[in-house]
């Protein structure tokens, strides 16, 4: 794919290391860009502060900052940072490349998140800032922006570069910093940021992942701003009434307006989460006999009104179903006995006989089924009925397996196969499996390894790449490494060469192997695509969209490509992978010739001394018709002076009858 030529930095090599391909995403302060490290022959993300924002040296400061700050982090739900610099009044950060998603295009395209879901961003975004807590960083600007989701599963928290130190105290000074949506109530009213502001961007952004949508709007910044310092975060089910009620509380725990009842860092929130995340993973009815987790008494006043009803609609779900009055006053229903209550004495007699019955009977039936159970363990535990548990022989010896077998009371049956693990002779395993159980006097296979098997590998050179994996896969050997090269001769996509990976033997013609080789291919990306002729841009784009680099060498003239343009692309000696870099050279246009002086000279070796040089002529042709009587009278541009080849001169001969 080739990179849009309207963005300057496209092509650019960043201090003679990083080579910018295209653009990423565009923000306030800097442009990330993806770029290839040359040094390591890797993609990298490296973000380039705007050059209107190099004078001022606040930004800078910033902008190192967020290179040092995410540096002294080294976890796997951090964005990890590479290096920094600066190339000429450009500053720049170069950091992992992430290919994939933020959690702000997650809520576009999906509106609001599954609990469970929900529950697996909030662990890895947490697992990070507990790294940046514990290091004494506060991140600051906790957003949905700034949460990657990579194509590969992968969670990570970006951008430090409004991080401070803890000990800091993070007082701004100046206009708040970060996005207003997601600010503590302290940032608000006091310019001042700990541990404790980041876990109050953390409640709010987790609402808006259960409810699909911020707490608080308003036209203008200072409403919402206003909102988060007097107003209490409601509650997510008060929105999407799904929600269970431990992540209710645990926003609300984490947007508290007075930070001393919020979490004291990531660590004790993460803490937390986990409790949270077992409850709700574990379903409803499982729920329903947990103990809900206890809000500091400020937070259960702050959602007293919403507990008040949930707790009565819970009590009179819960209560037992309230009996007839006249039950409770010792009264029956019409029919069903008398008023009064019977005989004490008779009924007490009568109950305990009936004690005394049963408890015979059951002490009898007890018995019975101890000496059944007794009987029945000993006949299959040590009797005539007894089974045998096959043991694990897996690398033992043949000899040891049957010997054991047999002092078991089993028979050994020998028998072999191949094996890519076991070395040939040993015990690959049994059949039935070790731990099986099997009656006395049962057959057990011993199976012996006979090595790896063999196999016949076909020629692979020629083939495509596809073809060739998929021979190789069926032989139960295996691919490995791809090395694409350049190739003019060779389609695309075809096997250059093959080779073992062991030792690095050529294998393209196939042959005799055994089972579990490792093969490498050489594969072809096709010819390098022909610029000659073309504009500096169009062989940039052709050369990019190929994963070749490019660079402007030399100027010279050329009598055949217009000025400017490309006359030929060198490509380095040797084999040229992707990531080779081509030089272009660059035409001059046709390369200036002095006008000779032919004046006096005779009209046939005037123009032959001219055109020799590469000039036109033009002239009066009826002069070629007296041409022996003739000499060279004047030249148009004169002698001496500066002409382009291939330009027309123009001459006139002698008047003969003069």
């Amino acid at each position: 794919m080739s990179v849009p030529s309207t963005d300057p930095m496209i092509g650019r090599l960043i201090d003679g290391r990083y080579q910018v391909r295209s653009r990423i995403a565009r923000g306030g302060m800097a442009t990330v860009y993806l770029a290839t490290d040359l040094r390591l022959e890797r993609r990298v993300a490296i973000k380039i502060m705007h050059g209107h924002l190099a004078d001022d040296s606040a930004f800078k400061i910033r902008f190192i900052q967020e290179a040092r700050s995410a540096a002294r982090l080294a976890h796997p739900n951090v964005v990890n940072v590479f290096d920094q610099g600066q190339d000429a009044d450009m500053a720049y950060l170069v950091m992992e490349y992430l290919p994939g998603i933020t959690l702000r295009d997650l809520l576009k395209d999906y509106g609001r998140l599954t609990a469970e879901q929900t529950l697996d961003i909030l662990e890895a975004v947490l697992s990070g800032l507990a790294a940046a807590h514990k290091a004494g960083i506060v991140h600051r600007d906790v957003k949905p922006e700034n949460v990657l989701l990579a194509d590969d599963g992968r969670i990570k928290i970006s951008d430090f570069g409004l991080a401070r130190a803890v000990n800091n105290n993070t007082a701004t000074g100046q206009a708040l910093l970060g996005t207003i949506a997601y600010l503590s109530p302290e940032l608000v009213t006091r310019g001042i940021a700990d541990a404790r502001s980041d876990i109050y961007a953390l409640g709010i952004m987790a609402f808006e992942m259960l409810t699909g949508e911020q707490p608080y709007v308003g036209e203008a910044p200072m409403q919402i701003a206003y909102q988060h310092a007097n107003d209490t975060v409601p509650m997510p089910s008060s929105k999407v009434v799904s929600v269970p009620r431990e992540l209710d509380e645990l926003v609300l725990w984490a947007t508290a307006r007075d930070p001393e009842d919020r979490p004291r860092d990531a660590r004790a929130m993460l803490d937390q989460l986990h409790d949270v995340s077992a409850l709700v993973r574990g379903g409803t009815e499982e729920l329903a006999l947990q103990q809900t987790m206890v809000l500091p008494a400020n937070l259960r006043t702050d959602a007293k009104a919403l507990a008040d009803a949930e707790t009565q609609v819970l009590g009179a779900r819960l209560a037992p179903t309230k009996p007839p009055a006249a039950t409770l006053l010792g009264m029956h229903p019409v029919g069903t006995g008398p008023i009064g209550p019977p005989d004490s004495g008779d009924l007490l007699t009568k109950k305990a006989d009936k004690r005394k019955r049963r408890g015979f009977w059951l002490f009898a039936l007890v018995i019975v089924i101890a000496v059944a159970l007794g009987g029945t363990g000993w006949y299959f535990g040590s009797g005539p009925g007894s089974d045998v548990m096959v043991p694990d022989f897996v690398s033992a010896s043949p000899e040891a397996a049957s010997s054991e077998l047999t002092e078991l009371g089993l028979t050994p049956e020998p028998s072999g196969a191949f094996s890519a693990t076991i070395a040939e002779g040993l015990v690959i395993g049994t059949d039935p499996n070790a731990g099986s159980r099997v009656p006395q006097d049962s057959t057990v296979r011993v199976i012996v390894s006979q090595g790896l098997q063999p196999i016949t590998l076909p020629k692979l050179a020629g083939a495509t790449q596809a073809d060739a994996s998929a021979a190789i896969t069926e032989l139960n050997a295996v691919v490995g490494s791809i090395d694409p090269v350049f190739n003019g001769e060779v389609p695309e996509g075809t096997v250059l060469s093959a080779s073992k990976e062991s030792d690095g033997a050529d294998v393209s013609a196939g042959g005799e192997y055994f089972e579990g080789l490792t093969v490498n291919l050489v594969v072809s990306l096709g010819v390098i695509p022909n610029v000659d002729g073309k504009t500096v841009a169009a062989a940039t784009d052709i050369l990019v969209g190929k994963n070749l680099l490019v660079v402007s060498g030399e100027q010279t003239f050329s009598d055949t490509v217009d000025e400017g343009d490309v006359i030929t692309a060198r490509v380095p000696e040797g084999t040229v992978r992707e990531g080779a870099t081509l030089t272009l050279v660059i035409s001059r246009g046709p390369e200036p010739v002095t006008v000779p002086n032919v004046i006096g000279m005779s009209w046939s070796d005037g123009k032959k001394a001219l055109t020799a040089l590469g000039f036109k002529l033009s002239y009066n042709p009826g002069a070629d018709a007296i041409a022996a009587l003739l000499s060279v009278a004047s030249t148009d541009p004169v002698a001496g002076t500066s002409a382009t080849k291939g330009s027309t001169i123009t001459i006139k001969p002698t008047n003969p009858f003069a």
